[in-house]
């Protein structure tokens, strides 16, 4: 009964278009009040000691770096870098897209900055070579989504901050499933290239590659410091975070000197902004967790499936569903923020891996960007290609299947995430 009560408020409260952290608030504030005889010390305790995590300080961290690298001209030399090795074959700006965008989310953490930092320079230099728009826009979108899979990813952090994972094995145990989606989603761009008789580049010589690599290896060596600190113990996940954002300022500022430092004050000011809002999100988010374990929601769905006879593979095509549906209306971080502390101990009385659960709902989070009505990427890439959100829609849909043939294997083939940070002694 409880449980019903608390998804119908919460449910009437988002068909109002009430953002989803003031939701979850007043959801949990209604329920207290008028369901529950729990004191608000309680409450008011949990909310603090909730939020008081060390993990939590690398969310705006990694913003912050995004931010300096999305600003500077990282993203110019790292397509430059990109085009000199795949421009070549057909579709190469295409394939040059994607492989950017896997390069660039390798030090942003984030679709949608990956999104406007590659798209805004090669969706005019695609429609400029002869490519149809809505290629253009399909492998930007679909592109973009490397973001939150390929390490350092805000999303990851949310899910760790949730269940309290490990940050470090989580970003570990993304790097080949990443490379391997990034490789997937070239496959399907040159497929589509090959298909319509798109142009190709002229092939560059290996010294023009050297010479492009050597202008992008500063923004590459950020991989170096986010994963080599982590796994060699030098840094916390928190404190790699903290070290990106330095570096980030450092080479954008002093060394590619594409960012004045009077634009330093604007840079700061949107990633404050961004992380208050999902820092918010967060806040909200301890509070309905509570509220659910609580009322031992979870622990009673849990039961409800191993009586039901369900097991692994059910349960896991069952949350496979639930995100791509919810992965249509809302944005990765509330997704997780609100499925985690019901899902998270289900999938743990299954005897499945958290640090796999972790990268199966990053997939689908990753999917979720590119599905209408509300995929965040499809709303960046209309508005750099300006093209209307239905024709982006269509324009993903060879990119959109991939994903989704990905996300079978990466659901059933645990090893494909599990096998790195094992090997690296992350795993027991």
């Amino acid at each position: 009964m409880s449980a019903a009560v608390i998804f119908l408020l919460l449910a009437l409260l988002m068909l109002t278009g009430m953002p989803v952290s003031i939701s979850l608030g007043l959801t949990v504030l209604t329920f207290l009040f008028a369901f529950t005889e729990v004191p608000l010390e309680a409450v008011a305790l949990k909310l603090f000691t909730g939020i008081e995590k060390f993990e939590i300080m690398a969310i705006p961290f990694f913003i912050l770096a995004g931010n300096f690298l999305t600003h500077g001209g990282v993203a110019r030399r790292m397509i430059n870098f990109a085009t000199s090795m795949v421009g070549h074959f057909r579709g190469g700006l295409g394939m040059s897209s994607v492989f950017a965008c896997a390069l660039f989310a390798a030090v942003s953490g984030s679709s949608p900055a990956t999104v406007v930092a590659i798209g805004s320079i090669m969706l005019p230099a695609m429609l400029k070579a002869g490519y149809p728009k809505k290629f253009g826009v399909g492998v930007i979108a679909s592109g973009g989504g490397l973001g939150i899979l390929i390490p350092p990813s805000i999303v990851m952090v949310m899910y760790a901050v949730s269940t309290n994972s490990s940050i470090g094995a989580l970003f570990i145990a993304g790097v080949i499933p990443g490379l391997l989606l990034a490789l997937m989603l070239g496959l399907c761009t040159w497929w589509v290239a090959h298909k319509g008789n798109y142009p190709r580049e002229r092939a560059h010589s290996w010294g023009e590659r050297w010479a492009t690599f050597r202008k992008a290896i500063w923004g590459l060596l950020l991989i170096v410091v986010v994963i080599g600190g982590i796994y060699s113990g030098l840094f916390t996940p928190t404190e790699a975070a903290a070290m990106s954002a330095v570096y980030a300022f450092v080479i954008a500022v002093f060394v590619y000197k594409d960012l004045k430092m009077s634009d330093v004050p604007k840079v700061l000011l949107n990633s404050a902004n961004m992380s208050a809002m999902l820092l918010y999100i967060i806040t909200n988010a301890v509070l309905f967790s509570f509220i659910l374990t609580n009322e031992q929601i979870p622990q009673g769905i849990a039961e409800w499936i191993q009586n039901s006879g369900m097991g692994v593979i059910g349960f896991l095509i069952a949350v496979n569903i639930l995100l791509l549906v919810m992965g249509s209306f809302m944005e990765p971080s509330s997704i997780i923020l609100i499925t985690a502390p019901i899902l998270f101990p289900i999938a743990m009385k299954l005897g499945i891996d958290p640090i796999h659960f972790g990268i199966m709902i990053t997939v689908n989070m990753e999917i979720g960007m590119i599905t209408p009505p509300v995929g965040l990427n499809l709303y960046v890439a209309s508005g750099i290609a300006r093209m209307g959100l239905t024709d982006c829609a269509k324009a993903v849909w060879p990119w959109l299947l991939t994903m989704l043939i990905f996300l079978g294997l990466v659901t059933y083939w645990p090893n494909l995430s599990l096998w790195l940070p094992r090997t690296l002694g992350m795993l027991s």
